[in-house]
């Protein structure tokens, strides 16, 4: 134990502060450690060491964790631009703009951070459509609640990770076994964007994990009312056991340690929905009658300033 204790005392603060944002980073995604080591190339023990910050990590076994992870090196080694999702978010919005998009961008900030002295810029814009869309963990009640409401407005119902899976003509777990984690981010969000064009008026379950793609969950927030069903851990994980599926917690013993670490890392972008419910806290009967009420509450507010 005391050689333990040791080792990481004397770890170099780099390198633990390196592990922590790789570990960060895998939570966001929310992938296992095993499932990270086999997307990576690498053994399962190098990541392990990796995450701990013990010994030193070549630039390429970095770039094949980071690429895994479909992130950057830059968001590995702790440039700021990447250490909040409003950074992300803002830097998914520019990637593809061309100098001048990006010089009219820089003008407008300028602008509005000298007008109003803060980032944070309330403009009236165009009322959105009547989408919703629900955002959270696996397990938080989207495919239970979201029919129950969809029923309730009249709308059409749309899990959009069978979207998903009727774009690629195969099933997610091919996808991710057969062509990687950026494959299916290309899958997710041409299933995104159909799905927006097709439906002026739904109710669309979001696939948990669309938060690691700033780009695709821009497109979410720009175009439809957002509501994040929170819940417990231990209800996320019994109702998932519930349905039959444990992935990606399958044999794996620190499951709700891994469990608590992916709704860490993705709460930040989550608490960006437009509204929040709690469905751990009543009766299924009890948390829809909420979610209906605040649903057609936001849907009026819509409709009055249209």
């Amino acid at each position: 134990m005391s050689s333990i204790i040791l080792q990481e005392d004397s770890r170099h603060p780099f390198l633990r502060g390196l592990g922590e944002l790789v570990r960060a980073m895998r939570a966001q995604r929310g992938m296992t450690r095993k499932a990270l080591a086999l997307a990576a190339d690498v053994s399962e023990r190098h990541l392990a060491n990796l995450e701990y910050g013990v010994g030193n990590p070549s630039v390429l076994v970095l770039l094949h964790v980071t690429q895994a992870l479909n992130g950057t090196l830059a968001e590995a080694l702790g440039d700021p631009t990447t250490r909040s999702p409003e950074w992300l978010m803002i830097r998914g919005l520019l990637e593809h703009a061309d100098e001048e998009m990006l010089r009219c961008a820089r003008l407008e900030i300028d602008r509005a951070l000298r007008e109003f002295g803060q980032a944070r810029v309330a403009r009236p814009g165009k009322p959105r459509p009547p989408r919703i869309a629900l955002v959270g963990l696996r397990g938080a009640g989207k495919s239970t609640l979201g029919p129950l409401l969809a029923q309730d407005l009249g709308f059409p119902f749309v899990e959009l990770s069978r979207e998903i899976e009727r774009v690629a003509a195969c099933s997610i777990h091919e996808i991710q076994a057969l062509y990687g984690q950026s494959a299916y981010r290309r899958y997710e969000r041409r299933a995104l964007d159909e799905t927006i064009r097709r439906y002026s008026a739904a109710v669309i379950a979001i696939p948990g994990g669309l938060v690691a793609d700033p780009e695709s969950f821009n497109l979410v927030l720009q175009n439809c009312t957002s509501i994040w069903l929170q819940a417990a851990p231990e209800d996320h994980m019994a109702r998932v056991a519930a349905q039959g599926d444990l992935r990606p917690m399958a044999g794996n013993r620190e499951a709700m340690a891994d469990l608590k670490g992916i709704l860490a890392g993705r709460a930040a972008f989550y608490s960006k929905a437009d509204l929040c419910l709690d469905t751990s806290a009543a009766s299924l009967d009890e948390t829809f009658l909420a979610l209906r009420e605040m649903t057609r509450k936001a849907l009026g507010i819509m409709q009055q300033s249209a």
